[in-house]
């Protein structure tokens, strides 16, 4: 059976794409720490989501991590992407996780439509 990460995304009035992650400590890395590439998985499916909820079902060619601060496991988290540029088949997204009001780890990524793959679309993305 299927775990991923479970983000549960939505546009909010800007366009962005917003949404929770649980930080479960079955994700942490050294001790009271989460796994930093559990960070920039979330962060990458968040951008992947907003695009997703625009409409766009693109992979993502480059991505960029920054991480700030610790990321607490067993304390809930915010996610939220936005698009910063749209030239199709480019598109070029920046993403945050904040932990208890303090942005904890950033992101910029861009991202390709995928050329020659049969049936790959948004609604195919399941």
């Amino acid at each position: 059976m299927a775990q991923g990460l479970r983000l549960q995304m939505m546009l909010d009035a800007q366009g962005s794409a917003v949404g929770d992650f649980a930080c479960d400590g079955r994700y942490e890395g050294y001790p009271g720490v989460l796994h930093g590439g559990i960070i920039a998985s979330v962060l990458d499916g968040a951008m992947t989501n907003c695009l997703f909820l625009h409409g766009v079902a693109a992979v993502t060619a480059e991505l960029v991590v920054r991480f700030r601060h610790p990321v607490v496991p067993g304390t809930s988290a915010q996610v939220r992407a936005w698009i910063i540029e749209k030239d199709s088949p480019v598109f070029r997204l920046q993403a945050q996780l904040t932990q208890d009001k303090l942005v904890k780890a950033t992101a910029h990524a861009i991202f390709m439509l995928p050329r020659g793959v049969p049936g790959w679309s948004v609604e195919a993305r399941g």
